[in-house]
């Protein structure tokens, strides 16, 4: 069995609850400003920095925390407010795509400001460049090992 340091299990503990504290708070400023929801804002984020603007639905799975019913659950609202579109694979009839709408992008691009404020705020404004740069670096080591195991 694995025993952790007070320290290790500290740090841990600080991870996740900032984390949850800065989606918590990102999320009512999205909420109070009458923006997507952030769920809302990570699919459309990724499909706008997609190529064509679009992304089979296995790939959009890989790219937001959702699971997968999750996710579909979630483009079908996207889908009824317009936000997206699915298309049919023109070589693969199973697959689909998820596709960014004008007005997709647009309700996306409304509510960055308010996303970039909680970024900043929550995260970045205690912290100096070089900070930035070390957490940044410890993230995508941890991020690199997961990716491996999932």
């Amino acid at each position: 069995m694995i025993k952790l340091s007070e320290d290790e299990l500290a740090a841990w503990r600080s991870f996740i609850k900032t984390h949850a504290l800065i989606i918590e708070y990102i999320e009512r400023e999205l909420a109070t400003e009458k923006k997507v929801p952030l769920t809302s804002y990570d699919v459309l984020i990724a499909l706008f920095e997609a190529p064509g603007k679009r992304l089979r639905m296995h790939e959009l799975a890989s790219k937001v925390v959702l699971s997968r019913s999750g996710l579909t659950r979630l483009v079908d609202r996207l889908e009824k407010q317009g936000l997206i579109v699915r298309e049919r694979s023109d070589t693969d009839r199973r697959g689909a795509y998820a596709v960014l709408t004008r007005e997709g992008k647009r309700e996306l691009l409304k509510a960055w400001p308010i996303y970039a404020r909680g970024i900043h705020e929550c995260f970045i404004s205690g912290m100096n460049e070089e900070e930035v740069a070390t957490i940044h670096h410890i993230l995508e080591n941890i991020k690199g090992r997961l990716v491996e195991k999932v």
